[in-house]
């Protein structure tokens, strides 16, 4: 009778799950955002390309632009950008409406000239107290040309993210993103970017012994396979379904360890970058990096995510 074999290691490292972090670019992408990164020892950045908290959008950097574009490409580190947090297509205003538009438009053309593979936005709510069909219609209305206009073999996917589900969230858990999927006709140039942190405090748990799993697999079944291309890696400061977006080193918050391992050995993240949006400064960024990797290297020497015996 044979004897058993035990599961060969699956393959771990950057090219399983690059991890990285948000990087300040205030006085330039390559001279400070890369500068930043490496000292975190990411393999992947997410950067702003104009004021988070306003409306302006500025005009990229020509040199610095080419710079971080030939930087990232030399060492193999993929680049997201994150969109203004004020960007909400289902607004009952119709200035905040047309500003969004003309916002995520100049998100998605700097993505496209500093070589980002994705750009963040939050998936925003239904304001005024109308229903969410109507604000999803209206998410249709003006984001549905907007991917359109991504003909460019460059240009970056769109990648929803899901709030906390404060307030009329119109994407909080899992399914919710079926319907956004939906008004936005499935688009080829439409992904996500799953928040650990907010999606647990929206409701689904992660913890357990297949927490994680069990999300991935809703979304998976929600939006299909090669949907997800982003990760926003967080702990959470608050209890499962808390609906707080407050975010936690890694290990130190509701979530801890443990699901953060699984996570990476889904068949549904596999190549996908992991970023940290966590507290700390500096010091706390590349403590989670460390964290993160670490775990992934533990979960390629057992091959399933569980913590060697």
């Amino acid at each position: 009778m044979s004897t058993p074999q035990s599961p060969a290691p699956t393959p771990s490292g950057p090219s399983r799950n690059p991890v990285g972090g948000h990087v300040p670019v205030a006085g330039g992408l390559n001279s400070v955002g890369l500068t930043y990164a490496r000292e975190l020892g990411a393999e992947t950045v997410q950067v702003f390309v104009a004021n988070p908290r306003g409306w302006a959008t500025p005009v990229g950097n020509p040199r610095q632009d080419e710079e971080f574009r030939a930087a990232c490409a030399e060492e193999s580190i993929p680049a997201y950008v994150h969109a203004p947090y004020l960007i909400n297509f289902g607004s009952h205003t119709e200035a905040t409406a047309e500003r969004s538009v003309e916002s995520m438009r100049h998100s998605l053309r700097r993505g496209r000239e500093i070589g980002a593979l994705g750009v963040v936005v939050h998936t925003g709510s239904a304001t005024g107290g109308r229903d969410r069909s109507v604000a999803l219609k209206q998410v249709r209305e003006h984001l549905l040309p907007l991917l359109d206009e991504l003909t460019h073999d460059d240009d970056p996917f769109l990648l929803l993210e899901s709030t906390a589900g404060q307030g009329s969230s119109l994407c909080s858990r899992t399914w919710d993103f079926g319907p956004y999927f939906e008004a936005l006709e499935a688009h080829p140039k439409l992904g996500v970017c799953l928040d650990t942190c907010h999606i647990f405090a929206a409701g689904h748990d992660l913890t357990g012994p297949d927490g994680m799993h069990r999300t991935l697999d809703l979304l998976v079944d929600t939006v299909g396979e090669g949907r997800l291309k982003l990760i926003h890696a967080n702990d959470s400061k608050d209890v499962v379904g808390a609906h707080k977006d407050r975010h936690e080193n890694i290990g130190s918050g509701h979530i801890g360890e443990a699901p953060f391992r699984a996570l990476m050995t889904h068949p549904a993240t596999e190549g996908v970058p992991l970023i940290i949006e966590t507290p700390g400064g500096k010091e706390g960024h590349a403590a989670d990096v460390e964290r993160l990797k670490g775990l992934r290297a533990v979960r390629g020497r057992t091959g399933n995510g569980s913590p060697p015996v």
